[in-house]
């Protein structure tokens, strides 16, 4: 499983010979101008929630790509009165595709679309597959629902929110990688706005102090799990 980051909570895996796509935010993240989005590749878009710096160019990708895409109920509506098709999903709920199962997660945020229309509750994935598992927590608060996830597989890596303000931060962070048993952690949703600035040594060491590793690409960068 290849995992490459696209910027903010934006994620391109490669597992089976699909592509998936995460939270695309591209256009509109001047931190992500050397990406373009006319060449990733995508079968599916999944996508946590509704917010605008989560779904810019998922109808770019999507038309393009003819990729599926893949939320709660709500988003899916939207998406597809929009002409494009895909698989709802809420939280709890698990679905086997065929790069393998993906269960739809809590997260504890919010959900709305642009222009203020509901967006859903927000949530996360847990994706199992013959390559890896991984659970991509989507925007959320730190939340002992955590707990469940290595109650229900064992996690090879852990994405995260890190940026704090509208998530969780690096600390928070720690404490969700021991609820989820996870000691790789891939860092997302920080540096894209003053308020989620972060230190990235700090961060670093402070994941090490409690050994555990902290990874946080450039964006277009990727790691293979």
């Amino acid at each position: 499983m290849k995992i490459t980051y696209i910027g903010h909570g934006g994620l391109s895996i490669e597992v089976l010979d699909k592509h998936i796509v995460v939270d695309p935010f591209v256009t509109a993240n001047d931190l992500a101008k050397h990406l373009d989005p006319n060449e990733i590749k995508a079968d599916y878009i999944l996508i946590t929630h509704a917010h605008f710096d989560h779904i810019v160019d998922v109808e770019l990708i999507a038309n393009r790509t003819g990729a599926k895409i893949v939320s709660n109920y709500e988003i899916f509506m939207h998406f597809n009165n929009k002409g494009l098709e895909g698989h709802p999903m809420n939280h709890g709920g698990s679905w086997q595709f065929d790069f393998g199962k993906v269960t739809y997660t809590n997260a504890v945020h919010t959900s709305s679309f642009q222009d203020g229309s509901y967006g859903g509750n927000p949530g996360g994935f847990l994706i199992e597959t013959s390559e890896g598992t991984i659970y991509i927590a989507g925007d959320t608060a730190l939340t002992y629902d955590m707990k469940l996830i290595p109650l229900m597989a064992t996690l090879d890596l852990a994405v995260l929110p890190i940026g704090d303000n509208f998530t969780m931060g690096v600390d928070a962070a720690i404490v969700a990688s021991d609820f989820v048993e996870c000691s790789k952690i891939l860092g997302y949703h920080y540096d894209t706005f003053g308020y989620i600035k972060i230190n990235h040594e700090e961060a670093k060491s402070k994941f090490s102090a409690k050994n555990k590793e902290l990874i946080l690409l450039d964006i277009g960068a990727s790691i293979n799990i």
